[in-house]
């Protein structure tokens, strides 16, 4: 795909998202794509248009701006900000720098979001997210959690009581 068509896909990324848009951004993903971020760990398939309409669906305050994206014919890169309510109810300003890999239709086949999950933490969790960022069991935890709300997420959605 040209670097244009790539551009053009960033950049429906992030307008369905600040539109909270879950499924419009779940059809910029490739069958089988990956996403991994400091928060949620890897994500294949299904899972991350899952968990992009389980985070915009949640969302009641959401801010999203595309500071800065490229692209070539098969990779992009983003600057992004996000700030919303956390759970919380704590408030987040979350900069992001994403990296992209695209196959011959302009679909994400790979995304990795890279943030300071330690600034994160503090500001999701307050003091205890310190803790969090620093010592491994404990961001593992969060990250298990994080997995298991996508997983009740996908259950509710699919209506199944599996």
């Amino acid at each position: 795909m040209t670097a244009t068509a790539n551009k053009e896909t960033i950049e429906r990324l992030y307008a369905a998202f600040a539109e909270r848009n879950g499924s419009a951004m779940t059809a910029c993903y490739a069958p089988g794509a990956h996403f991994r971020d400091p928060a949620f760990g890897d994500l294949d398939g299904d899972d991350i248009g899952a968990m992009w309409r389980m985070l915009t669906g949640r969302a009641r305050d959401l801010e999203i701006t595309l500071r800065e994206h490229d692209a070539d014919e098969t990779t992009g890169t983003a600057h992004w900000l996000a700030g919303y309510t956390f759970s919380t109810g704590r408030r987040v300003e979350n900069d992001i720098r994403a990296r992209f890999a695209f196959d011959d239709a302009g679909l994400i086949t790979d995304h990795v979001d890279d943030f300071d999950f330690h600034k994160w933490a503090s500001q999701a969790l307050g003091p205890k997210g310190h803790l969090v960022a620093l010592l491994p069991p404990l961001r593992s935890k969060a990250r298990d959690q994080a997995l298991a709300q996508l997983a009740t997420y996908k259950r509710e959605e699919t209506g199944s009581s599996i």
